[in-house]
This record gives C-alpha cells, sequence and structure tokens, in this order.
C-alpha cells in the first residue's frame, strides 16, 4: 500500500456534533461555519486547512482560474429591488469579484415545483439573462429538474461561476496588518429588511429595495485605483458585516475595530432592527462589499470608489488592530464600545 493509499484510509477526524440540521445552519454565522469546519471540510475539501472564502483558486493547466458556487431559496421569488433570477447572477459575479475574479462563465440549474406557472419562470429566466448581460457574463450551460408540488416552494436556483483573475489583486487574510483601512462600499441592511418586508411578516411601512448589484465594476475600479494596496475583500451576504469581519479576525489574528458613526445605514434598517432587535451588522446585503487596505492606499481607494458609478456612499468605517486579537469591536457614539460577535441563530431564514 502506498503513502497515499495509508493517508486515504486514515479515519478522518469529524468535529461536527449537531444532532440534526436546523434552518441556522444555513444562515451564514457560527453554526454554518460549525457544518462546514466540522463536516464538509474534512471530507471533501483537497486543503481542508485553508480559511474558507467565497471562490476558490484551481490551477488548469497552469492558468489559475476562480471558480464558485451558490444556491438561491429566497422566499419570496420577486422583492422591491430584484427576483431570485438577478440575485442569482450578481451573487455568483460578486462572490468571485471579492475573490479577485473576473466573471466569465455561469452554469445554472433550476429546481421547480411542479404547478409553477410558466409565466413565473419566463419572467425569472429574463431576470438572470438581463443580470448576466449587465454584468458581463454569458450563461454556457444548465440543468432542469421538477419536484412534486409543495417540494420545492415554487423555484430554487443553483449557479456555479468561473472566472480569470483581476490583475494587480492578491487576496489573502494572512496579508492583513495592523493600521490597515477597513472599507465599506454602501450602506448596510437593505437587502436583508426589504425580504422581510416584502414578507408583510412586520407591521412596518418603508420604501426600501434591495441593494442586489453586480459589484464587480466597483471591484475593477478599487484594483485599478489601488490595487497593491487591497488585501482582502469579502461580500456579507448572510451574517452581514460581523459575521465577515469576524471570520477575518479569526483568520488573520487581528482584531477589527469599527466606528458606528461612519457605518452607513439607511434609517428605515435602523429602525426595523430597532423594532425587531436585531443589529444591522448582522442583516444580510447583496450589493455591497467590504475591503480592507493598506494605510496608504486608502484615501485614494475611496476616492476612487466615490467617482465610480454606484460608489458615491462608500466609507472607511474602521481599522485593523493588534487588540482586541480575533475580535470585532465597535466604538459607539457615545464614547464606548462594544464587542460584536457571529451571527448566532437565523433571525432572517431565506433571505438569498
Amino acid at each position: 500500500m502506498s503513502a497515499q493509499d495509508e493517508a486515504d484510509a486514515r479515519p478522518v477526524a469529524i468535529r461536527f456534533r449537531d444532532p440534526q440540521i436546523e434552518m441556522a445552519h444555513g444562515a451564514g454565522g457560527k453554526a454554518s461555519r460549525r457544518l462546514v469546519e466540522g463536516l464538509f471540510a474534512p471530507l471533501m475539501f483537497a486543503n481542508a486547512t485553508a480559511p474558507l472564502g467565497d471562490a476558490a483558486l484551481v490551477d488548469i493547466g497552469g492558468t489559475t482560474v476562480a471558480i464558485t458556487t451558490d444556491s438561491f431559496v429566497v422566499k419570496p421569488l420577486t422583492f422591491p429591488g430584484g427576483s431570485i433570477g438577478e440575485l442569482a447572477v450578481n451573487g455568483t459575479v460578486n462572490d468571485l469579484a471579492v475573490s479577485g475574479a473576473k466573471a466569465q462563465a455561469l452554469v445554472v440549474t433550476y429546481v421547480l415545483e411542479a404547478g409553477l406557472p410558466t409565466s413565473v419562470l419566463e419572467a425569472e429566466v429574463r431576470a438572470m439573462a438581463k443580470a448576466a448581460h449587465a454584468a458581463g457574463v454569458r450563461i454556457v450551460a444548465g440543468d432542469t429538474k421538477v419536484v412534486e408540488h409543495g417540494k420545492a416552494d415554487q423555484m430554487y436556483v443553483t449557479t456555479t461561476g468561473i472566472g480569470h483573475l483581476i490583475g494587480g489583486l492578491t487576496i489573502d487574510p494572512s496579508s492583513v496588518r495592523p493600521g490597515d483601512k477597513i472599507l465599506l462600499s454602501g450602506p448596510i441592511g437593505d437587502h436583508g429588511i426589504t425580504i422581510l418586508l416584502a414578507r408583510g411578516e412586520l407591521d412596518f411601512e418603508a420604501n426600501l429595495r434591495s441593494d442586489t448589484r453586480s459589484v464587480l465594476s466597483l471591484v475593477e475600479t478599487l484594483a485599478s485605483a489601488a490595487g497593491p494596496g487591497v488585501r482582502w475583500m469579502r461580500d456579507p451576504t448572510r451574517g452581514g458585516v460581523a459575521t465577515s469581519l469576524n471570520e477575518l479576525a479569526r483568520d488573520c489574528g487581528l482584531g477589527m475595530v469599527l466606528f458606528e458613526n461612519k457605518i452607513p445605514i439607511r434609517d428605515a434598517v435602523r429602525g426595523a432592527c430597532e423594532l425587531l432587535g436585531l443589529d444591522p451588522l448582522h442583516i444580510a446585503n447583496e450589493g455591497q462589499f467590504l475591503a480592507v487596505v493598506a494605510p496608504e492606499y486608502a484615501d485614494v481607494a475611496l476616492n476612487a470608489l466615490a467617482l465610480a458609478p454606484g460608489g458615491n456612499e462608500a466609507q472607511v468605517i474602521g481599522e485593523v488592530r493588534e487588540q482586541p486579537a480575533g475580535t470585532v469591536l465597535v466604538t459607539t457614539l457615545y464614547g464606548g464600545s462594544r464587542i460584536v460577535d457571529m451571527l448566532v441563530g437565523d433571525p432572517l431564514p431565506r433571505i438569498c
């Protein structure tokens, strides 16, 4: 038996001990990370110890490509500002973009429920085609499955995207250093609260729209203006800004200090969160991204984003410090501070 065969024969240590799968395991917070790191990674991933990211970089015949995959189960299918078809394209393009890659091709799978009106399906296919055209990516293949009525909540969509690397960008949490600045591309929480309002589950009216969009052009602007200074990026979808930055803090071993008065949040989002007892930093976004940049590049990065279409609300919202190591800390408007942990539970299920 070869050394590789012996290694393959050894039992794999599984750390996931939850007795069953709950909604929280799909929320992007602590439960999701426990599932991925404790079960999926040790059994399936080629490099189970590497930091988790939005896409994987794979060498194919001497060329490095980025690949990502995602599933979309949002309810309702359509909502102010977007729909499941548009969301599926933009979400996949964005996962590649914040990994330092430009999407080139998408593969799409539809799981359809018997009884779904053809008009609903056609609308989502059109929305997907329109979003792909706007993002400059081709849909090159796909698959369709139909399940019994009542088994799929009308429609689920899965996408896989592949892209080539954007020149001048190297995204690596280990490159983050104390003194680096944390940039945010725009207001947070719009998507999650819009979905909640669209369900009619909250006696609260607000003129809100999902922020779903492709952030590729903004990432390319950032790369052009400040590429050598960009250390890390992430689109804070499930689990929000807090979860993304907690993951970074854990991966790099440093502290993330946010300035509450610098974090852009619309009044309607803030009001809904106060009503529900939620933290806006935990609410999902579908058209924003976080970036950590070297301090000497922060001003040029922010100025470039401010001049780009859709980037005028970008802000420096914090900085990286040695302490508190592995922690996200928010300094409040009143001179105090609070620790913000990863999302626990699933306050807003089925938001993407």
